[in-house]
């Protein structure tokens, strides 16, 4: 994840998506390239072309705020994309060293919060570092999959929407919940080039996973806030939840997710049955001793 070849495949990219019409730059010529020219981008962003290019290039190392802050407005960045440029240009000499990291640990007040929100029939989890799910209540392991009885290695979110075949039949919409998770991963791995763990993710994804791939490839990054999602669930059928995303005070890296449905709404009424549901699987668990049933199949 060498920062300067990145940084000037972000710019690519993000300059390849530029319409010129709409950032009004008149269409000259037969174009042999999609998006602006550089010529056109430097214009735009206040820069002599050589500057530019040796930033694209991967020549420059340094670029000031002021330099920064024009690109991101030539290029129409959002705030997710800003900061990713922002990250990718800076100085990354090892700040973050992922050898030898402490294991992340949910303080239990937030499993308290957990066990409350389940009994508001609200799936809730917790988002670590590398979309790890740190923990999360019965409802949430119920509605997406029961990440707590696999081994600690394999409580990811990113393998599971890649890795497993169950994920893709549950997302009512899969390759929107796939694009996010990819670009998810890598507006973190613009915050951390140094963290083997994460490269060591985005490797094994990369090998895997041909739809990772290509989505990696794509450039693009986001970071969820709020949002809605789809579900077809094999138990209680489609049902659409909004979820919203809360970093925890006090815990670094951290966040989070909390699913919420419209009282009364028949989305409501399928937690409510999924949540039965649950409870009678876990009371058979209880008495069989057994490894609880899930609806679907998970990573090994």
């Amino acid at each position: 994840m060498d920062h300067i070849v990145t940084l000037g495949e972000f710019l690519r990219s993000c300059r390849s998506r530029l319409v010129p019409d709409e950032v009004g730059v008149p269409r000259t010529g037969r174009r042999r390239v999609s998006g602006l020219r550089r010529e056109e981008l430097a214009q735009l962003a206040g820069m002599s072309v050589d500057y530019y290019t040796r930033l694209e290039q991967g020549r420059s190392r340094t670029a000031s705020h002021a330099v920064l802050d024009a690109l991101a407005a030539a290029l129409r960045l959002d705030g997710a994309e800003r900061a990713h440029l922002f990250d990718l240009a800076a100085d990354h000499r090892p700040r973050h060293q992922a050898p030898g990291r402490a294991q992340q640990q949910v303080d239990p007040t937030a499993h308290r919060l957990l066990e409350m929100l389940d009994s508001a029939y609200s799936p809730a989890f917790v988002l670590g570092r590398h979309t790890d799910v740190l923990a999360g209540n019965r409802l949430a392991y119920a509605l997406i999959t029961d990440f707590a009885a696999l081994a600690p290695g394999e409580r990811n979110q990113a393998r599971f929407v890649f890795l497993d075949p169950y994920a893709r039949e549950l997302y009512g919409d899969w390759e929107t919940v796939a694009a996010d998770t990819a670009a998810m991963l890598r507006m973190e791995a613009g915050r951390r080039p140094s963290d083997r763990e994460l490269g060591d993710l985005i490797g094994e994804l990369s090998v895997r996973s041909a739809d990772f791939r290509g989505l990696w490839a794509d450039q693009r990054v986001v970071e969820r806030t709020r949002g809605t999602k789809a579900y077809h669930h094999p138990v209680v059928g489609d049902l659409t939840v909004s979820y919203q995303a809360m970093a925890l005070a006090g815990q670094e890296d951290q966040t989070l997710f909390v699913y919420t449905t419209p009282s009364g709404s028949a989305d409501e009424t399928a937690l409510r049955l999924l949540a039965t549901w649950k409870s009678s699987v876990d009371l058979g668990r209880s008495r069989e001793s057994g490894p609880a049933p899930r609806p679907g199949s998970a990573v090994t």
